[in-house]
């Protein structure tokens, strides 16, 4: 690991890269401070004290925005409504023949899909902000002081404008470090707002332990617990069903191809930290606006799709089944696989090369998926467990911490790839022993 760490200093390409992607992520950190204008942030502050506690819906939608919801800064919104355009793309594009077709033209497609993703960023970033510059024009702190001292729709169009400018800058920071950084863009941005809750989190731990309500032997049950949760989602991540694969030996000439035996890798969780991400962001929505409506009404929804709620959980668990499902098949074709091992002369023993091969693939994965599917959904319902029964004062599992997770282990393997590309050692020694036996 030392080793690996020194090493990356070695290759500037490696090193550039990295040092753009945390000044990226600095200057995302920065923005979380710089404030709406026309917000009273203390009468805000107050607020949130007072609402957003345990498992609230404003606690999980601070926790996912690094904080920038508390302070209403200009990333009050976040990534997520890019993340529910991608969804409604990603769901049109089974529906419309023409998205269909965009979707398999390679780059040219790709990049007219991203193109209307961000399109429909702006779209549902104004909807969101328009809902919440209203619903923000009825609150008051505790003592009565509001939080929009002068409302009216001078406000809300600002609030529309800054709040719409702030979530375009952070997708376009997003495609700034895939491109240029290390990573995933978007999941990074997810991610150093999860991380930068951290501190506050252990000081209110620290703080439960000093007043008592919290006793050290139940803080080492929760530590014991932390450790093998974390442990067990890096062997879900990392787990696969190999599928053995043989290819017949072919003569081109005096050159003889194939004759190998080898496998077929399909992991247990293909879609990765996908499912909850679109599964969050679906429910977040309609709750983001109903929590800010003054009505009854929206009240009851509000309550309905807050975290603990027995109605978000059976949502969440459905939502997070369907879309492992769903990201599954737009990520993995059997037939294509099948169809090009056919091409190849490549067969699965006992199975015959076409159909039939497709289908025993499909067969297998449609099992190995629902079993990462209930991996990923008991995972995600820890932090109400933890919350509720134990008073844990921050969230510890759900999303957020497969997020941390897999976003920590795809960067590292990553920059493993361009290490080992460079033959220098990098953090996993087997990893770069399998790579140039490859």
């Amino acid at each position: 690991m030392i080793s690996g760490l020194q090493n990356i200093s070695k290759i500037p390409e490696l090193r550039n890269r990295i040092l753009f992607t945390f000044g990226m992520l600095a200057v995302y950190r920065l923005g979380v401070f710089v404030p709406t204008p026309g917000i009273d942030t203390h009468a805000l502050a107050s607020f949130f004290e007072a609402q957003a506690r345990g498992g609230s819906l404003l606690g999980l939608i601070d926790m996912f925005t690094g904080g920038a919801l508390k302070q209403f800064s200009v990333f009050a919104l976040g990534i997520m409504p890019y993340i529910s355009a991608s969804i409604i793309l990603q769901l049109l594009t089974v529906v419309i023949p023409y998205l269909e077709r965009l979707s398999k033209e390679g780059d040219a497609g790709r990049k007219k899909i991203t193109q209307y993703t961000r399109y429909g960023t702006v779209a549902l970033s104004g909807i969101q902000g328009m809902g919440i510059a209203f619903g923000l024009e009825n609150m008051k702190s505790p003592v009565g002081d509001l939080v929009v001292p002068h409302p009216g729709w001078a406000f809300r169009l600002l609030a529309v404008m800054t709040l719409t400018a702030g979530t375009a800058f952070l997708m376009w920071l997003g495609e700034r470090i895939s491109e240029n950084g290390i990573g995933n863009g978007i999941s990074l941005i997810i991610f150093a707002g999860i991380v930068a809750r951290f501190p506050a989190a252990l000081f209110n731990t620290a703080q439960l332990l000093k007043t008592g309500e919290m006793s050290i032997f139940m803080m080492l049950i929760l530590g014991v617990l932390m450790i093998g949760v974390v442990a067990a989602i890096i062997f879900m991540e990392r787990g696969h069903r190999k599928i053995p694969v043989q290819y017949a030996k072919r003569v081109v000439g005096r050159k003889v191809y194939g004759g190998s035996s080898t496998h077929l890798p399909l992991r247990v969780n293909t879609a990765g930290v996908i499912p909850p991400i679109f599964a969050s962001s679906l429910l977040m929505f309609p709750a983001t606006i109903a929590n800010f409506v003054d009505k009854p009404w929206a009240h009851s929804v509000a309550g309905w799709l807050s975290p603990g709620a027995l109605l978000y959980n059976v949502l969440y668990v459905l939502l997070i089944i369907f879309f492992c499902y769903f990201y599954t098949a737009v990520q993995f074709n059997p037939v294509d696989v099948a169809d090009n091992m056919k091409k190849y002369g490549g067969y699965i023993p006992g199975i015959r090369p076409g159909k039939r091969t497709a289908d025993y693939i499909d067969k297998v994965l449609t099992r190995i998926t629902l079993g990462g599917a209930i991996y990923l959904s008991a995972v995600c319902v820890l932090p109400t467990i933890l919350i509720r029964q134990f008073n844990v004062p921050f969230y510890f599992g759900g999303t957020a911490l497969l997020i941390v997770v897999g976003v920590a282990l795809d960067t590292m393997t990553q920059v493993e790839s361009h290490m080992l590309t460079r033959h220098y050692d990098g953090f996993l020694k087997k990893g770069k022993l399998k790579g140039r036996r490859a």
